[in-house]
């Protein structure tokens, strides 16, 4: 109980200073509104008709214009030679963009949750939990239903209008796509790529067996595994389905920012590194490729393997939590490349014939700005579940970080007194002690079943298989949208 309550004075410290500070700072408006970026300003009406010439309409008399009726309406050739303004965000500009609070409320909730992450582990590497509840694990999950209600609401707005027919489509063949990917990939040895879902099964089975024998329940046990197997993928059709327009988009943004930064090598090497990153993450779980690579193989002159197996595990979180991070220190100059666009649609408009209206152009210009939240969302959503999938799996799958620097052993475990004087509080009576007892005894029971049911195992498995699945999305996702990026930029 000890260890719970400074579990929760974390969580209140981290509690008030988000009541004290969000009014003051927020990193979702700082990394829109404190980098640098610019927006581009479309051009007003007396702009327009000065370059293109066309004369101001003079109101006639007795008539008023319509309520919702937009006002002079005029055309300009679409080779007009304009030439776009440009200022920085402030934050009076984006906190009236679409999707703006969705964005600040996902992405600081996200950074407080890892705040709470690091203090926790920081505390129980030395002063280790043993039948305490670990409250960080309740932030991730939260962050990541935030995440995955972010995505889907996004997803949803595909499949709202009869002009979305082509994104709605996208959607549902690149669901059923994934499905057939995930029904494949669950039936691929565990000596090729390890997934630890035979494991987990196994455990899991042996501990709901056991479970419902003790309520007199005779089972061989909850579900089979083709069953268990056959949601897996279900879920991994559908995730898949919720990461295929944001790694599109991603991968627009990345063949945007190469075309802008030619003369940087030095950035474009790690543009190229981060965009990468994702297919590294994936061998790391192809057995062949990177654990017998890296653990079993000794090298000429070595008398042993480069990582042991608990460093290799350790190691391999641990590049999942720094590819996300260092996509998250990246992200203003994926979003400047997608403020570009509007100077780049305005010189791709320059080389077509005809005339367009003043309202559809400026339309054209600000779209860009409008969504600049939405490509945010869709950049940072995949991110963090990718992130809270492996903090999730480190902790509930008993992963040490100290296995990475080569197996540094944590600090001895202090065990909480159990010895502890039980003095009945003033006013207490005998009844209000056993109540007391009785349901913190049934309480502790109720945890005990579920931990014999839910062990490390389990988590080990199915964490790591949704953390590695969340890479594999968003890796492939991303390479579907670069070859659409490539193929249509040599047509």
């Amino acid at each position: 109980m000890a260890v719970l309550g400074v579990q929760l004075g974390i969580t209140l410290i981290v509690v008030s200073i988000i009541q004290k500070l969000s009014p003051y700072f927020s990193f979702a408006r700082w990394t829109l509104c404190s980098t640098g970026l610019t927006r581009y300003l479309y051009p007003t009406d007396s702009e327009l008709r000065t370059l293109a010439g066309v004369p101001k309409e003079k109101p006639k008399k007795g008539k008023h214009a319509e309520n919702g009726r937009i006002g002079d309406v005029f055309q300009v050739p679409r080779s007009l030679d304009v030439t776009l303004q440009s200022t920085k965000l402030t934050p009076l500009d984006v906190v009236h963009l679409k999707f703006y609070l969705e964005y600040q409320w996902l992405l600081d909730f996200s950074v407080y949750a890892v705040i709470v992450y690091i203090l926790t582990e920081i505390y129980s590497y030395f002063y280790p939990l043993k039948d305490e509840i670990n409250l960080s694990m309740l932030w991730c999950t939260m962050a990541l239903l935030f995440a995955f209600k972010v995505l889907i609401t996004l997803w949803m707005q595909y499949f709202k209008g009869d002009e979305n027919v082509g994104e709605r489509s996208t959607c549902i063949v690149s669901g059923f796509a994934y499905l057939l990917v995930a029904m494949a990939i669950l039936i691929v040895d565990e000596n090729i790529l390890e997934l630890g879902l035979e494991r987990a099964y196994e455990s899991f089975n042996h501990g709901a067996s056991i479970f419902l024998d003790k309520q007199g329940l005779s089972s061989a046990g909850p579900a089979s595994k083709i069953v268990v197997k056959f949601f897996l993928a279900l879920w991994c059709g559908f995730l898949g389905s919720l990461l295929t327009f944001p790694g599109l988009r991603m991968s627009k943004m990345h063949w945007d920012t190469l075309n802008y930064y030619k003369d940087k090598k030095w950035l474009l090497l790690l543009l190229n590194a981060s965009y990468a990153s994702p297919m590294l993450l994936v061998c790391l779980w192809i057995k062949p490729i990177s654990r017998d690579y890296l653990t079993v193989r000794v090298f000429s002159g070595m008398s042993e393997p480069l990582m042991s197996t608990t460093a290799f595990e350790s190691f391999r979180l641990l590049a999942v939590v720094l590819v996300a991070v260092t996509k998250l220190a990246i992200m203003p100059i994926y979003l400047q490349s997608h403020l570009n666009l509007a100077s780049q649609r305005l010189e791709y408009q320059k080389k077509e014939a005809g005339r367009i209206t003043n309202v559809d152009l400026q339309k054209k210009i600000a779209a860009v700005f409008y969504y600049l939240c939405v490509v945010a969302l869709q950049f940072v959503a995949p991110i963090i579940v990718c992130l809270c999938f492996s903090l999730m799996c480190k902790t509930l799958g008993g992963y040490k970080w100290s296995g990475i620097l080569g197996g540094i052993p944590s600090m001895s475990e202090c065990p909480v007194n159990s010895t502890m004087t039980k003095e009945s509080p003033i006013g207490s009576t005998d009844t209000d002690e056993a109540t007391i007892a009785q349901t913190t005894k049934e309480l502790h029971l109720a945890l005990e079943s579920l931990k014999q049911i839910f062990t490390t195992e389990v988590f080990r498995g199915l964490l790591g298989f949704v953390t590695w699945w969340s890479c594999f999305t968003l890796f492939a996702s991303t390479a579907m949208g670069m070859v659409y990026q490539s193929y249509f930029s040599n047509v």
